[in-house]
């Protein structure tokens, strides 16, 4: 297995441990202070996020304020929401809406980048959305507020993708994940003013853990993309799935049907194949840009690829 598939897969298992940390928090305390105490922690790691040559005096230093800030709000109410489905719906539901970010990253890159999208394409992420309805099954089993908002979190993660890929390459790396952490902490310090609970040590020592979990696989997922194509980091993000089903079961008792397991199942494949068709077409536009340089024709560009 290459090393970077290993961090990979390492990376988001840690997540997945993070996740089902958060879920034994359900009605004890709200999800404003779970996400302020674990988002104090995971700037620990993060720290060690700074490339040479970037200083912490200069992370507010940012080309493009105004889509920074969004995007902190973005995921400030997209962190809060996907916390609070974790503590009220069961692990490999809210993991499968969660899944539906694709989809919704496909959508805004039409709506708000123009950029094309094949057939092949929304044909996955339609059957993405296939799988996730039938896990979820609307119409034929009770839905909670939870299932609602782990769809708004869905679309919050790709809003925050997408105003991510319009800054990359603009914005040092630190001011990212400062100005994320900023909004985390603040934003979830301010709202939990009103249901602050005082955890006994454990249980304060178990949210620290969740931050510590978080902030040590960003560094991790950093560790696989430096060693591994995304079209192969890309799919080992479904394992946050099959732990969701092993935690489920294992600690909340919580055993999915045949038919959700099915369900479960079509979201791991078409999302699977979704990643490895952007990584095949990634890889035929560079070897076509490569021949066309060589033949002395024009060069595409990553906002011009070629017809395929």
């Amino acid at each position: 297995m290459p090393l970077g598939v290993a961090f990979a897969l390492l990376s988001y298992s840690l997540y997945s441990c993070g996740d089902a940390l958060v879920k034994s928090f359900s009605g004890q305390v709200s999800v404003f202070e779970i996400g302020f105490v674990a988002n104090l922690f995971a700037l620990v790691p993060a720290a060690f996020a700074k490339r040479r040559g970037e200083h912490w005096r200069h992370a507010f230093r940012l080309a493009h304020p105004r889509l920074l800030h969004v995007r902190g709000l973005v995921a400030l109410a997209g962190s809060l929401c996907i916390t609070y489905s974790f503590t009220t719906i069961p692990l490999a539901e809210a993991y499968s809406i969660a899944f539906l970010t694709p989809l919704f990253i496909t959508l805004l890159s039409v709506a708000v980048l123009k950029e094309r999208v094949t057939l092949d394409r929304w044909i996955l992420v339609g059957l993405s959305f296939v799988g996730v309805m039938i896990v979820v099954r609307p119409g034929f089993r009770e839905l909670h507020l939870g299932h609602l908002t782990a769809l708004i979190a869905s679309f919050a993660s790709a809003g925050s993708t997408t105003i991510l890929r319009v800054v990359s390459g603009k914005e040092q790396r630190l001011s990212i994940i400062a100005m994320n952490g900023m909004y985390q902490i603040v934003g979830s310090g301010l709202l939990m003013i009103f249901s602050f609970v005082l955890l006994p040590p454990l249980d304060f020592a178990r949210l620290a853990c969740i931050g510590l979990f978080g902030g040590t696989a960003q560094l991790i997922i950093i560790a696989a993309l430096k060693r591994a194509p995304a079209s192969h980091v890309g799919p080992t993000q479904y394992v946050q799935i099959v732990w969701a089903v092993i935690f489920g079961a294992t600690f909340y008792r919580e055993f999915p049907d045949q038919i959700g397991v099915f369900g479960l199942v079509v979201v791991v494949i078409a999302g699977i194949m979704t990643v490895f068709s952007d990584g095949a077409r990634t890889r035929i536009a560079g070897r076509w840009s490569e021949f066309r340089a060589r033949r002395g024709g024009p060069k595409f560009t990553d906002a011009e690829p070629p017809e395929l």
